[in-house]
């Protein structure tokens, strides 16, 4: 069996599950969710910053509207619940976890325990962080040791 760790910030739409439990054909994969509620204000400016780059300017005028806090930790919580069952009932193995702090060391930690074979970062296009290399995908490529793949969700958060 194939092991994956599944980074994500909202829950998995049918595409989203479709596209990564047939990356690997046959093969049976395990995954281990990792989703981190929204953040602090600075990461509602650059999901402003974003919205505006792609054009989305009524996105980037709800982004003040975004659940922060412990409202964002329940709403993680229903994502995280919701893309566990998409992911079972399409035949995989799925366990999950929210993240509340630090998520590349959660990351890591978590790459380490289960003997993961590749990590998965399945988000929206940050495009300020991606060209700074800050984003998930590119800091996990220095940190995790294994295989990390990038890849966009098929919906807007």
């Amino acid at each position: 069996m194939f092991t994956s760790v599944l980074m994500i910030e909202k829950a998995l739409t049918s595409a989203d599950v479709e596209f990564v439990t047939t990356l690997h054909g046959e093969e049976p994969v395990a995954f281990h969710v990792l989703l981190q509620p929204r953040g602090d204000q600075a990461d509602r400016l650059l999901r402003a910053i974003d919205d505006i780059a792609l054009g989305e300017l009524d996105e980037a005028r709800r982004e003040g509207a975004t659940p922060e806090g412990e409202e964002a930790r329940s709403v993680g919580r229903q994502a995280l619940d919701v893309s566990l069952t998409a992911l079972r009932a399409a035949g995989s193995a799925a366990e999950g976890r929210l993240v509340e702090d630090h998520p590349l060391d959660a990351l890591k930690s978590l790459v380490a325990e289960v003997g993961a074979d590749e990590v998965i970062v399945l988000t929206d296009p940050h495009y300020v962080e991606e060209f700074f290399h800050r984003d998930w995908a590119s800091r996990a490529r220095h940190k995790v040791g294994v295989p990390v793949l990038k890849l966009f969700s098929h919906s807007k958060a």
